[in-house]
Order: C-alpha cells, then sequence, then structure tokens
C-alpha cells in the first residue's frame, strides 16, 4: 500500500520539481538580461567617451554649434547642449573642445581628438567620421552687408563679386562649380568673415543661414537673402570605429526630436532658418 502510494504520488512530485525547475530558469534568464542591459550601458560609456568624459567639439559664431549671447553672457548651440545632453544620458561630464572652424572639429574627430560633435553630413565627411540620423535640416544662403546693390542670389554671379566662405567648409568646396564669374574667397573663421564684409572685403558670404542670421546681428544692416541654394543636413558626429554605438546614438536623436528638447535647444541658440530634418 505505501508502495501504491508512493507511485500514485511520484507525477505529481516531478511536475512540482519541473516548475521549481523551469521558475529557477527563467530566474536565470531574467537576471541575466539585466545584467546585459548592465553591461550595454557600461560598453556605451566605454565606447561613446573612452576618456572618462565626454569631449565635445564646438566652435564660435554659429547657433548649430556654439554661439555666446553678449548680453546674458550665456553659451548655446545645437552641438554645445546636445552634447551636455548626451553626456548627462551616458552619466559622465561634458568636456568642450574649442575650435575656430567646423572643418578643425571635423579632423579632430577623425582623430579621435573630440568624441562627440553635431556638423553637416556630407558624404566626403562620412569617409571620415561617423554620422546619426539627421537632427535638423537647415537652409544654405548668402548674407550682404548693408547698402549692398545686390537682391538676389541671381545677381551674384558676376566679374567682381567676391563671395566669401570658411576655409576647409563644405561652401568652399561645393560653390566654385556654381559660379563661374564671381571670385570664392576663403575665410580663416567666422569671427574673421564678420570683420571682412564691414570693412567692404567681401560683398557677400555663403553658408547655412543660421550662422548668416547671426552674423547679421553683429553687421547693421547686413541681410539675408531671400531662398536657399541647397540644405545642410545636421547630423551628430562621433569617430570611426565606435559604429557599436550608433543605434544608441540613433535613440538620442528620435528622443530629443520627439520631447522637445530640440526644439528648446533651436529658441535657446537663436537659431533660424531651420526646417525639418530630412535624409539626405
Amino acid at each position: 500500500m505505501i508502495r501504491s502510494k508512493l507511485l500514485r504520488s511520484l507525477p505529481r512530485a516531478i511536475t512540482r520539481a519541473s516548475r521549481l525547475a523551469r521558475s529557477a530558469l527563467l530566474a536565470c534568464i531574467a537576471l541575466a538580461a539585466m545584467s546585459a542591459v548592465s553591461a550595454n550601458a557600461g560598453d556605451e560609456k566605454e565606447l561613446l567617451a573612452p576618456k572618462g568624459s565626454l569631449r565635445v567639439g564646438v566652435y564660435p559664431g554659429s547657433p548649430t554649434s556654439m554661439v555666446t549671447d553678449p548680453a546674458t553672457k550665456q553659451t548655446h548651440g545645437l552641438a554645445y547642449d546636445l552634447g551636455a545632453e548626451f553626456a548627462r544620458r551616458l552619466q559622465v561630464p561634458v568636456d568642450y573642445v574649442t575650435f575656430q572652424r567646423v572643418a578643425d572639429v571635423v579632423s579632430a574627430i577623425k582623430n579621435g581628438e573630440v568624441d562627440f560633435t553635431v556638423t553637416n553630413a556630407t558624404p566626403a565627411r562620412a569617409n571620415d567620421v561617423s554620422f546619426s540620423p539627421p537632427v535638423i535640416s537647415v537652409e544654405l544662403g548668402y548674407l550682404v552687408p548693408a547698402n549692398s546693390p545686390i537682391s538676389r542670389a541671381d545677381d551674384l554671379d558676376r566679374p567682381g563679386v567676391r563671395i566669401g566662405v570658411t576655409k576647409g567648409s563644405t561652401s568652399e568646396r561645393t560653390l566654385p562649380a556654381r559660379f563661374r564669374n564671381a571670385k570664392i574667397v576663403p575665410a580663416e573663421s567666422v569671427k574673421l568673415a564678420v570683420g571682412m564684409l564691414d570693412r567692404g572685403e567681401l560683398d557677400t558670404y555663403a553658408t547655412n543661414k543660421p550662422t548668416l542670421f547671426e552674423m547679421s546681428d553683429s553687421i547693421p544692416g547686413a541681410r539675408v537673402l531671400n531662398g536657399n541654394w541647397g540644405l545642410e543636413h545636421m547630423a551628430i558626429a562621433i569617430p570611426k570605429g565606435r559604429e557599436q554605438g550608433l543605434a544608441f546614438v540613433a535613440a538620442f536623436v528620435k528622443e530629443v526630436q520627439s520631447n522637445g528638447l530640440l526644439e528648446r535647444i533651436q529658441q535657446q541658440a537663436g537659431l533660424r532658418g531651420a526646417v525639418n530634418a530630412e535624409p539626405k
């Protein structure tokens, strides 16, 4: 009889043991998944900010990078503020590295001297750095000084017209093919270009409109011409070899576009001339 009872209870014991084993297995899987998430977060920090802080490359004079309000002395900009927020997500300090022009920032990213910036995602630059999806797109245009006889872009391609561009910029590489008669004049930086326009050494300046509007604020009577000659697709750039972190970067871009942060950053920087982000 005892043996019969034992035999009858054996299936139930096996079932209970199986359930316990299955529960233990599920618990192990859950713990492993939690550990994997933590490991991935740690990996992203080490991958995207390997020096222990996020080195953000910026240059002055453009709201797409960094500008300082002369009245409040507060500094803002697309690269400046997105860099601070991205560092917060990685739980590391932010370390700003300032250059005089965008070409120098891109070179620093290429050489691994900087971890993060926001810049025009051109095919040429994509050979040197890795890009996120576009953050915003901005119009390209022309700025003319006060009392300029130039009223539209069609008036520019004439002998004697001097079109300023930032040395090493996309404008310097692109515009010579558009103009057969006007002269393209490289300037070392946006700051120096303002002085060149003010002294009459340039007839116009060509770059993205956020930078042009910022320049116009410091040149009385200067105006940005209507229309555009293209778009720049501004994206986050990180060094090559860190592509495993691009999914994290892309998720960050999508979040700031949807939660209102990107709009606030544009307002704080006084960024004008932006349109919705468009794929290249």
